[in-house]
């Protein structure tokens, strides 16, 4: 099992409502193998950290460089999280 840790970090003009529609369609992505989806706002208990984290379990490689290149995914990317992502993180690991 692969596991990708994305932490998201907004612009300042990024809404409440872009960051939740985001969330949304990015759950609401169909994609077999892609398991344990979790997105996650952040406590604000200190002002150096990111605002949100996107949690998610794949099968494999194989499965998870499937799904960047995903159509679905690419769409939710491009349309939901472009316009609103200042900086983003990643670390992926097996499991």
């Amino acid at each position: 099992m692969i596991r990708s840790i994305m932490l998201l970090k907004f612009t300042p003009e990024a809404t409440d409502a872009q960051i939740d529609a985001f969330a949304t369609a990015l759950a609401n992505v169909p994609f077999e193998g892609r398991h344990n989806f979790e997105f996650h706002r952040d406590a604000r208990l200190t002002d150096d950290a990111m605002d949100a984290v996107v949690i998610a379990d794949y099968d494999d490689e194989e499965t998870y460089r499937a799904w960047v290149c995903d159509p679905g995914h690419d769409k939710v990317r491009k349309e939901f999280l472009d316009p609103i992502r200042k900086q983003r993180e990643r670390l992926l690991y097996r499991f």
